[in-house]
């Protein structure tokens, strides 16, 4: 039986932690980090703070093993008892991010579910602040942290992520982004082992961080001063023009032995690459949204790097079998089967004020020829100030009443071409009733920016969907999805394997073909992060 800390133990085990004089024999044994008292509300990450003996009486009550204690006591002292997964605004994104994980794994035990619960509560909470004395937040807090580590030792390869890193996985306090790369890239272990070797895609963006912190040390980009897109034409040659192509050398884009200054079809076609790998539809011409990102330093696309590895810190670090993420600022659906990629499909996603939740579910059931429940706030909004202006409102648009009150009616779409959700949905049932589906809207996907959606995931190819999560259902041949869909009766199939369902943020990562891509950060959660992650 695992050995448990009594309270007496762990106030002894907190005042050692906190001491300023330890033996060497003692650290080894305890292998506790010191407090850092150097972390307060001035410096620090997230802007409230507990009582260590919130953490003591934590442990405590829920007797918690001594392998577990230790490393909470541990990760806390590392944060002068800074909260990890809360600021005063709400949860914060690791709090998010970490969720989805936890739900991967397909934990069931009560624990889990109860926690998994409360997460969803809170995440479904639009209004929501932090009070850090709150006891239900305090308790919520911690457990978090319980459950971080925990999973650190039971799903993490064995030594591939170090106690101390672990105690960093969530930042704690406001860095240089340079010195906190170099951090990250220089760091050397006695056994030899990452966890850059076991998440591929952390990996990845760490090889392009280095680069990028190389150029930041030698000057950061050339400058590119004013240009008129209208006269910057090919065959043209001029010192903006050799401006572009020194920084498309430096980004990878063009070759490093074009020295010329002439607007040729090299540096043509580097624009389209840069273009492609920002999301823009790749025309090699040098327009306002091109030039934007040109202009972007070089220790901005620093700082947008480390936050987006921090994001997949929270990605499955080997995933079997199907798995859809869907990434909203790249407005795309990424269908994987273990570590490869089946396919791709371009959606969209909510527009600002409506964003898509992040969170992680698992898809049960297709609904072919759906009717759409129109949720309430867009009756209130829309439908019945529309019913108000034309009697014929409903009709027009193929909806009818089924319940509620003259006041506040249920309305739903009937099933048509017409219908906002097209021909067939995707349903993962979650708190925030967001799913996956078709739309009649197909004019959207010709955008490069595709946030147009109240919140849930509008499909380029639903068909193609529907035909890969049946493929193994001999009921169910193409021939006859094709016929569901367009048949104008609603009809439900339940999936034999429930599908996880992962929706991220990422605004930089690395493709299939080894191109570093970025993109714009739509709902501002980069800026969010990076006004608490760094001091300039």
């Amino acid at each position: 039986m695992k050995k448990i800390i009594s309270l007496l133990g762990l106030v002894s085990l907190l005042a050692f932690s906190c001491s300023e004089h330890e033996n060497k024999s003692d650290k080894k044994e305890k292998k506790i980090s010191k407090r850092h008292y150097g972390i307060t509300k001035a410096n620090s990450y997230n802007d409230i703070f507990l009582d260590s003996m919130d953490v003591v009486n934590y442990i405590s009550k829920n007797k918690i093993p001594d392998s577990v204690a230790r490393r909470m006591i541990s990760f806390y002292n590392t944060r002068n008892y800074e909260y990890a997964w809360f600021s005063s605004d709400g949860l914060s994104e690791q709090a998010m991010g970490f969720s989805s994980l936890l739900n991967f794994t397909g934990d069931t035990s009560k624990q889990q579910i109860k926690l998994q619960n409360r997460m969803d509560e809170l995440l479904a909470d639009t209004d929501l602040t932090i009070s850090g004395n709150s006891k239900s937040i305090i308790n919520t807090e911690i457990n978090l942290t319980e459950r971080l580590i925990d999973y650190s030792l039971t799903q993490f390869p064995d030594g591939y992520v170090k106690r101390k890193e672990l105690e960093r996985f969530i930042p704690y306090k406001k860095q240089d982004p340079i010195k906190l790369a170099d951090s990250l890239l220089n760091k050397k272990h006695n056994d030899d082992k990452y966890f850059s070797d076991i998440n591929e895609a952390y990996k990845l963006l760490s090889e392009q961080l280095r680069k990028y912190v190389a150029i930041v040390k030698s000057g950061g980009w050339p400058a590119i001063g004013e240009i008129n897109s209208k006269k910057f034409k090919k065959n043209d040659s001029s010192a903006q023009v050799l401006a572009v192509k020194r920084k498309l050398i430096l980004t990878g884009d063009l070759p490093p032995n074009d020295t010329s200054s002439v607007y040729d079809t090299a540096l043509e076609d580097a624009i389209k690459n840069y273009q492609k790998r920002f999301g823009f539809t790749p025309d090699g011409k040098l327009g306002p949204k091109t030039l934007e990102q040109l202009r972007t330093s070089a220790i901005d696309r620093v700082k947008q790097i480390l936050i987006n590895m921090n994001r997949m810190r929270w990605l499955p670090t080997k995933p079997e079998g199907r798995l859809i993420v869907v990434n909203i600022p790249a407005f795309t659906v990424h269908v994987y089967d273990g570590a490869k990629t089946v396919f791709t499909m371009p959606v969209v996603v909510g527009k600002e004020g409506h964003n898509t939740t992040l969170f992680s579910d698992k898809m049960t059931t297709i609904v072919f020829s759906p009717y759409w429940n129109v949720p309430r706030s867009i009756v209130k909004n829309e439908i019945l100030p529309g019913m108000q202006k034309d009697p014929n409102y409903l009709e027009k648009n193929n909806m009818e009443i089924y319940g509620g009150t003259d006041s506040m009616p249920e309305v739903r779409q009937k099933p048509g071409p017409k219908n906002s959700l097209g021909e067939v949905k995707f349903l993962f049932p979650n708190e925030f009733n967001i799913y996956l589906h078709d739309t009649p809207a197909k004019w959207l996907f010709d955008k490069d920016v595709r946030a147009y959606s109240h919140g849930c995931i509008r499909l380029a190819n639903a068909e193609k969907m529907a035909d890969y999560l049946l493929q193994n259902n001999d009921n169910w041949t193409p021939e006859k999805i094709h016929e569901a869909m367009n048949s104008g009766n609603q009809q439900e199939v339940e999936l034999k394997n429930p599908v996880p369902v992962f929706i991220t943020y990422y605004t930089a990562w690395v493709d299939e073909n080894g191109q570093l891509n970025f993109r714009d950060d739509i709902y501002g959660h980069d800026k969010d992060v990076a006004d608490k992650m760094f001091l300039q």
